[in-house]
């Protein structure tokens, strides 16, 4: 079951230390938020006793110190993943795989001083924590995603509803004073917290030189967010369209953008991006292709480029994960499809030259990775939600939830440090002669 976007306060505890007891670990979540956090999975004896021998076989030779209920350590020493109840944690992972493993977090079942520690040594391995064999049963047990988390029309308003509209003061606790739910870019690292304004404006600045959007352009933007592309682009006397399927997101822009004095040259609109009309001079996208699904993937580029004037120019920043991984497991399930981004799929670099090559006239010109700076806008994005925690619940999102956006956050991170996952800003044009 999907999180519930209720705000309605919970009597939820905190998540329990390190030193909890391993019994009743679900104790006091609400069931009727999180039914399958809260109830034992189904999963048969010989499921669960297969899946707790891999995942000891795997653990054991990874660099982690895993600590089975403060009886028994597994692994060659590292960041200490603390399993409060073994039984339940193999169960899980033995009944969902890694829907499992998240859900046995946000459960309180194992809990870690360093999860991005752990969860980075997790993905730096993910390719090879399976036996090659095992892997190609993916498709008899993975679970597929769900038919009404498909990027129909409908299924995508309510996709992007589910996570965007939570609430405005939720993301406005961890983000920088931009709004910016992207990666940003820095001169250098360690980053710090009163240097990302600046990083993500650097972000968009090098986007809309990649699309060369100037003054008296017609910009295109897909996915508004909460406006400050559209409003860089404005103050570079570019005319601006944003779409978004965020009501909460459209309102907070347009107040943005009213109150930075550019109301005049930048319409956002509540519309599905198969529903823009009319052409321009460049179209720019900040990870929204992630939300698209692979089913629509070329409706998308199609659709970019029935809207990109002669001579135009399309930039994207999207995330993306390695070619192999999306093919083996692209079609399973996931836990961020199911609690955080409903309906998601990362493409691959491969994917989308390939989508564009056989859909559309549209070619990759230009290709720039830049996934440690990822890394480093998560950690800033994860310290701050954790400080703010007193403040989260102030605003309705009990224990579990924070769990839950806890994990979501050290997981992406944990990819990008890992170098699994990456970020690219991609310039697309046209070839006229190609089609």
């Amino acid at each position: 079951m999907s999180v519930s976007t209720s705000h309605s306060p919970s009597t939820s505890p905190s998540p329990p230390t390190s030193s909890s007891p391993p019994v009743h670990a679900t104790a006091g979540i609400d069931a009727g938020r999180w039914p399958d956090v809260v109830r034992p999975p189904r999963a048969s004896a010989l499921r669960t006793a297969v899946a707790e021998r891999l995942v000891r076989r795997a653990l054991a030779r990874l660099p982690l110190r895993v600590r089975l209920a403060g009886r028994e350590d597994l692994g060659l020493g590292g960041p200490l993943m603390d399993v409060r109840d073994p039984a339940m944690f193999f169960r899980r992972i033995g009944a969902d795989g890694l829907i499992g493993f998240g859900e046995s977090y946000m459960a309180g079942e194992w809990d870690s001083p360093d999860p991005v520690g752990v969860l980075t040594v997790l993905a730096d391995q993910v390719a090879t924590l399976i036996p090659q064999p095992l892997q190609r049963l993916r498709g008899i047990w993975a679970r597929r995603r769900p038919a009404g988390q498909l990027g129909t029309r409908q299924g995508a308003r309510d996709n992007i509803s589910h996570h965007y509209d939570l609430s405005n003061e939720l993301f406005a606790l961890f983000l920088d004073e931009t709004l910016s739910y992207s990666s940003a870019v820095f001169r250098g690292f360690p980053a710090e917290p009163a240097l990302l304004p600046a990083a993500q404006h650097r972000k968009i600045d090098r986007l809309l030189d990649l699309a060369d959007v100037g003054p008296g352009t017609e910009l295109l933007e897909i996915g508004t967010g909460w406006g400050e592309l559209a409003i860089r682009a404005a103050a570079r006397g570019a005319r601006v369209v944003s779409v978004t399927l965020s009501r909460e997101q459209q309102e907070l822009a347009r107040r943005r953008i009213r109150d930075a004095g550019y109301e005049d040259r930048v319409d956002v609109r509540l519309c599905d991006y198969r529903d823009v009309g009319g052409e321009y001079d460049a179209i720019v996208s900040v990870e929204m292709i992630e939300a698209v699904g692979a089913e629509f993937w070329p409706v998308y580029f199609r659709t970019l480029e029935q809207r990109l004037a002669p001579g135009g120019r399309i930039a994207l920043q999207a995330i993306t994960m390695p070619d192999d991984r999306l093919r083996a497991g692209g079609n399973t399930y996931t836990w961020i499809q199911k609690y955080i981004f409903p309906g998601g799929l990362l493409p691959s670099v491969e994917a989308v030259e390939q989508v564009t090559t056989e859909h559309t006239g549209l070619r990759i010109e230009r290709c720039d990775d830049f996934g440690t700076h990822y890394a480093e806008t998560l950690r800033l994005w994860r310290e701050r939600f954790t400080e703010r925690a007193a403040d989260v619940e102030g605003l309705g999102f009990d224990a579990t939830f924070r769990r839950m956006w806890t994990f979501y956050l050290a997981y992406s991170e944990a990819g990008f440090r890992s170098g699994y996952l990456h970020v690219q800003q991609m310039l697309l044009t046209r070839q006229e002669t190609a089609r």
